[in-house]
């Protein structure tokens, strides 16, 4: 797909969200609606939990539909009397990841998910859509939503203060960025607010990040926790901290995750937010995300920097692993008789969906690894976990290896993609 027709469809994309006026259908604050996700390798449930009107809405007031289809999953939020299509999103979830372990393949898990949207004037009708093999989505689930409903919580489970680590202007106009901390205690608050600053400029001392500084803001929220650092369920340590993130996810080491969604979540409310980043107070290695889910990373390690641009690169603008040599605990996490849905992979099965118009005339499909296109953008094998089948657009890159201010060409017009959505 020629460059000259991605922006095309984006502009028109845009064209149709203009239609869809936020005032119309939308007012102040933001709805909450979280659910269960169950299943295993072959089984999959939604069922409903609980929902909450939370104060802030961190989002854009006019791009109101998904234009990306990135992400294991989607939701949809339509006008119940007209069924028109009012809000949506794509996103992955830890669900998600998890099918694709052997775990999956030998029982059953529930996990508790989260869909944020504005808090809705009427009565919407939300749907959920799962894609199956070959990335087709499908309706799994829908809730009909009365937002006049008594039984919408409007309780504050764990309420604090927040702070302004960077303010560019109103939320509705910014990516919005808030920094949960975990495992740092009252006695760490002065050091959590150094290392919000500190990795504030670590994310702008990258492209395309650094070039649109002005359209992020970033809030810190002002939670302790009981012990300083995190568990490592390995070496027997277990802590006692506010949103109980842990090292080995999956059993993999380096893998550090929170389980617990309805405490990130509350967390999170306390500051409008498009995207939630989780500081851990830990020198460990490590550190984790997921798209339009949440972002992990610790605080004190020396290649803290990498993880937490890299990591963002994931939870932001859905940039998939281009490393293929690291342990890992998925099996077969990108098939290879269908195109990925990360903008930065491909397995060549729909290759002009992806970046084929920003290589060089000359330039081979695939692309040797070899000095000569080094410097270039190409079809490298070996991304996504696998050595064999999955291609990666340049022979190095920050979401390939510890590198700083390294994004390739196609990363960087993703993450541009993204910024300019949310910052219309």
């Amino acid at each position: 797909m020629k460059l000259k027709n991605l922006l095309l469809i984006f502009l028109v994309e845009i064209s149709l969200q203009a239609q869809i006026q936020f005032d119309d259908y939308f007012t102040d604050g933001s709805l909450r609606l979280d659910y269960f996700h169950t299943g295993n390798d072959t089984l999959e449930i939604y069922s409903f939990d609980e929902i909450y009107a939370e104060p802030f809405w961190g989002g854009s007031q006019n791009n109101l539909i998904d234009i990306f289809d990135y992400g294991k999953y989607k939701f949809v939020v339509r006008d119940e009397i007209t069924k028109a299509e009012i809000y949506s999103r794509t996103y992955s979830t830890l669900f998600s990841e998890w099918l694709t372990t052997e775990e999956a393949k030998l029982t059953t898990k529930s996990f508790s998910e989260t869909v944020v949207f504005p808090f809705p004037k009427n009565k919407v009708i939300v749907e959920f859509y799962s894609r199956d093999k070959k990335n087709q989505l499908h309706k799994k689930f829908e809730y009909k939503l009365d937002p006049s409903n008594y039984f919408i919580r409007r309780d504050r489970p764990l309420k604090f203060s927040s702070v302004k680590i960077l303010d560019n202007g109103k939320p509705s106009d910014k990516v919005d960025i808030v920094i949960i901390p975990d495992g740092y205690t009252r006695a760490d608050s002065i050091k959590f607010l150094k290392d919000c600053e500190r990795f504030s400029n670590y994310l702008f001392a990258s492209s395309p990040f650094k070039e649109n500084k002005d359209k992020f803001n970033i809030h810190a929220v002002l939670a302790w926790s009981e012990d300083s650092g995190t568990d490592i369920p390995a070496e027997n340590i277990w802590k006692s901290t506010i949103a109980n993130s842990s090292f080995y996810t999956f059993d993999v080491d380096r893998y550090l995750m929170i389980y617990d969604n309805k405490i990130l979540r509350h967390l999170a409310s306390n500051a409008p937010y498009d995207q939630i980043y989780v500081l851990v107070n830990t020198s460990k290695y490590g550190g984790g995300s997921i798209y339009n889910h949440y972002s992990v990373c610790v605080s004190d390690n020396p290649n803290s920097e990498y993880i937490f641009v890299h990591e963002f690169g994931h939870g932001f603008a859905a940039l998939g692993d281009e490393y293929y040599t690291s342990e890992v605990a998925y099996s077969e996490f990108y098939p290879l008789d269908v195109e990925p849905l990360d903008p930065n992979l491909t397995t060549l099965v729909n290759f002009d969906s992806k970046w084929k118009d920003l290589i060089e005339e000359g330039t081979p499909v695939p692309t040797p690894n070899t000095k000569e296109y080094r410097d270039k953008i190409g079809v490298f094998e070996g991304g996504g976990y696998s050595a064999k089948g999955v291609y990666r657009p340049a022979f190095d890159c920050t979401m390939k290896s510890i590198s700083i201010d390294n994004f390739c060409a196609v990363c960087k017009r993703a993450i541009q993609l993204m910024i300019d959505f949310y910052s219309n």
